[in-house]
């Protein structure tokens, strides 16, 4: 389902420090910078230029906090991260704490928000409210409840905090009106998918009394799911540490390189996420590497020190969960572990959900001069700064806000040569998805012998080999890209790498086979979805069918088991870490369908030989059938463009149907199946004649092109992105001319941030439009399709990791975000047609 500060090098530190090759020349500003990237649940970001103006996140926003200080000669500078916001509650949410209070789904009387309000006969339950994960007491959707929820808290003011710089904390689904002793504060529509700071409003302040005061809410959810809580926090001041000054920002493929000043030391911070496709074992290894590399900028000795603090919301859902930790030593290796303590394994699904299972460590190399120490976080971090050690804390647990691990590394007396020191942070999630009820552990981790002590040290001993490797890959992967498709594309492939391959997740299957789950990010967060796995296969497909394999099994297993009776493709497996079975709420036949037999097809033509096809043919068959009768003119139903609403006899879908059967043929011929590829291929050209003769639009003062819909009169048109299966698969179903035909039409409807997606919004998917640029035989075409994208990525006032749905007038985020379809920037690279990778 598919639901200008440019940090350019100041100095180019080839010369100044160890020499990398990563580039100097990079110009990309990217919406967020990916820092921590392996699996939907190990994912964390910073989206700001600067790394220390702002707390380091998980996608979907929550701080999930790393902090960095060097201390050059017992003086401190901030390198990595900024502190997160910290509030006092008046009124707490269950975002902090749970609570109770008194609740109605039923009309009360007038007044009923009144201080004085009787409000017997009302239930008392615990908040928040609502029918997600959070919500402690289950309040249904108003499609079924009409009159929402009426919720009464009463709470204490001591008049010490100043009104004026309270904050409403509030998160809902869908429309609220709030009240502060009988006067109303707020009202709002639609939803939220997070906790939002609101200031308390001019009436909320004057409502405000000294001692006894009534919070009033009513929310009603006519529309999906339902949640409601709502709270009053205050701000937290802190001192703010000075800063360390960047220089320099690079990302590529597997690296995310800073450089600071620091005083007078030169400080390199890169992270490593070395997402090798060629090795499974690699990319399935949930590590990732930090590297410090300091030098004197004036050539004198400085002794230097740096501390790394990680707060324990890398392993909770929510702040408050209560975190507990443990350490331990391994071959060369001190290493700290820690998860909540209630560990609920696989108990949460959805999509803005946080991992608060399994154990997120930090290790180091054990060297004289290293302390690793669990406790408060800010507790360890004024210790480092005060006295440049990270003393043990007094707590040996706490809520994730504040409870944290941290490291301590002396890179000792530093001169004009380069001293380099890391740590490694990884995580252990025991059983990374249920599928059909049984719990599957991740790839790394198949056999139950496995620990994470242990793959810490084979990723040790892998450290020097994996640098040298992902620079190698790095520049290669540019290089590639640049030919493929200039510069500006390439830099859109290296931003696109880590993200596409981290919203997956690497699992032994029950037979131990390779399972490989997409998470549909900020789109619905289902797990294992056909029309996910279509526009992420181009980089799988460049570099590890083996991962697409493992994103089509799930799918064909479900069919083949007898759970999924339906004669067309399943959407998905279940909600995301369930794999329990279809979710979504309606089926897209012709879309899966017509996805699964291209995608077997791509597989066919990258391997030369049909054998993956082979094993499930019946499979294919039964879709391949249902395609032949009803994928031509489609009728009105959902695409992978869901967002955009259901379409009935739907062109560009069509093509995909029309391409699924000729992908069917193909196939059969590499299995030596002469006549069933010919009955397949004669059906494909069939279609496609017929396919251009409702399709066309040859209204009289128009120019040539084709339509959004059959036979549509309106002046109508849209991507047919699908037919670059046509180009790329050799299939010549469709005249070449037809595909250019489309990219003039295309090229007068470009918008300042990108081609939009149809004719009926100005909106856009940035995967889309790779795979259109694609179908242009001219550079110069391909080109002028992929330079807005480029000033989108560069431009885009909303920082999060890369969104493929955006608005093309703006260049602001539509929805979406951090998803794998990113993958699909691949395709052009696969231009010239799909031959087997040696």
């Amino acid at each position: 389902m598919q639901r200008k500060s440019v940090f350019v090098p100041v100095l180019c530190l080839l010369s100044l420090l160890v020499i990398n090759s990563l580039s100097c020349a990079q110009t990309l500003r990217p919406p967020a910078y990916p820092l921590i990237t392996h699996d939907p649940y190990f994912s964390v970001w910073s989206t700001t230029d600067k790394l220390t103006d702002s707390p380091t996140k998980h996608w979907t926003g929550k701080a999930q906090s790393l902090e960095g200080i060097v201390r050059v000669d017992g003086k401190s500078y901030q390198f990595l991260g900024a502190a997160p916001p910290a509030y006092r509650a008046i009124l707490p949410t269950g975002e902090s704490q749970s609570y109770n209070a008194q609740y109605t789904f039923d009309k009360p009387g007038n007044s009923w928000e009144k201080t004085d309000f009787n409000a017997k006969g009302w239930a008392s339950g615990q908040g928040p409210f609502g029918d997600t994960p959070e919500a402690k007491t289950r309040w249904a959707s108003s499609q079924t409840n009409k009159e929402g929820i009426y919720i009464r808290r009463e709470f204490n003011y001591d008049g010490k905090s100043d009104p004026a710089k309270l904050l409403l904390s509030i998160n809902h689904d869908d429309d609220v009106e709030v009240y502060l002793n009988g006067i109303k504060i707020l009202t709002r529509s639609g939803y939220l998918s997070e906790y939002i700071n609101l200031p308390l409003s001019q009436e909320g302040q004057k409502a405000l009394r000294t001692g006894k005061n009534v919070l009033a809410v009513h929310c009603t959810s006519p529309r999906g799911g339902s949640f409601i809580d709502v709270g009053i926090v205050t701000p937290v001041s802190f001192s703010v540490m000075t800063p360390a000054t960047q220089t320099a920002v690079t990302v590529t493929a597997t690296q995310t390189e800073y450089t600071f000043m620091a005083g007078s030391v030169n400080l390199m911070l890169t992270f490593l996420s070395p997402l090798l496709l060629d090795e499974l074992e690699v990319v399935a290894r949930p590590v990732t590497y930090l590297t410090f590399t300091a030098r004197s900028s004036d050539g004198k000795p400085h002794k230097v020190q740096v501390y790394v603090g990680v707060a324990g919301t890398l392993a909770a859902n929510t702040v408050d969960q209560r975190m507990v930790a443990n350490a331990g030593n391994t071959s060369g290796l001190h290493w700290l572990a820690m998860g909540t303590k209630q560990q609920p394994v696989l108990e949460k699904k959805g999509d803005n959900i946080r991992i608060d299972w399994g154990y997120a460590y930090l290790a180091v190399p054990q060297q004289a001069g290293t302390q690793l120490v669990p406790g408060s976080i800010n507790e360890l971090k004024n210790n480092f700064v005060s006295k440049g050690i990270v003393a043990a804390g007094k707590e040996a647990s706490g809520p994730a806000s504040d409870f944290g691990l941290a490291a301590s590394i002396s890179i000792g007396s530093v001169g004009t040569s380069p001293v380099q020191k890391h740590l490694m942070l990884a995580y252990d999630d025991l059983y990374s998805v249920q599928y059909f009820g049984k719990n599957l552990r991740a790839w790394w981790r198949r056999d139950e012998k496995m620990t994470m002590p242990v793959l810490l040290q084979t990723a040790e001993k892998d450290y020097s080999r994996l640098q040298q490797k992902s620079r190698v890959f790095d520049d290669k992967l540019y290089a590639d890209a640049q030919k493929a498709g200039g510069k500006q594309y390439a830099d859109l492939c290296a931003l696109a790498y880590r993200q596409a391959i981290s919203a997956h997740k690497v699992v032994a299957g029950p037979k131990g086979e390779v399972l490989f789950f997409s998470k549909e990010n900020f789109s619905n967060g289902s797990i294992g979805t056909v029309d996910i796995t279509y526009p992420s296969a181009p980089l799988f497909l460049l570099y590890n069918p083996t991962l697409l394999k493992g994103m089509m099994e799930p799918i064909f297993q479900y069919s083949e088991s007898g759970k999924w009776t339906k004669p067309f493709a399943a959407h998905d497996v279940g909600t995301y870490p369930l794999a329990n079975g279809q979710t979504y709420g309606e089926d897209m036949p012709v879309e899966e369908c017509g996805n699964m037999l291209l995608l077997a097809g791509a597989i066919t033509g990258v391997e030369g030989n049909a054998d993956y096809a082979k094993q499930h043919w019946k499979t294919l068959t039964t879709w391949v059938e249902y395609l032949k009768k009803e994928g031509f003119d489609p009728t009105n139903q959902l695409c992978t463009d869901d967002f955009a609403g259901h379409i009935a006899r739907n062109a560009n879908l069509s093509v995909k149907a029309i391409l699924g059967i000729a992908a069917y043929g193909q196939m059969a011929a590499k299995l030596g199946d002469k006549a069933t590829a010919e009955t397949y291929f004669k059906t494909a050209r069939d279609m496609a004649v017929n396919w251009q003769r409702l399709a066309a639009d040859h209204t009289e003062g128009r120019k040539a092109h084709f339509d959004l819909t059959f036979e549509n009169a309106a002046d109508t048109w849209s991507q047919k992105y699908n037919l670059v299966w046509d180009k790329l698969l050799g299939l010549n179903v469709f005249p070449k001319t037809l595909a250019q035909q489309e990219i003039a039409y295309y090229l007068t409807k470009q918008e300042p941030y990108g081609l939009p997606l149809d004719s009926r919004k100005t909106y856009t998917k940035s995967d889309w439009i790779m795979w259109t640029a694609t179908l242009a035989d001219s550079n110069t075409d391909f080109q002028a399709f992929i330079k807005p994208v480029w000033r989108f990525a560069n431009e885009t006032p909303s920082r999060v990791p890369l969104t493929d749905w955006h608005e093309t007038t703006n260049a602001k985020q539509v929805g979406f975000q951090a998803r794998s379809v990113v993958g699909g920037y691949f395709i052009k690279m696969l231009d010239g047609g799909l031959t087997p990778k040696k």
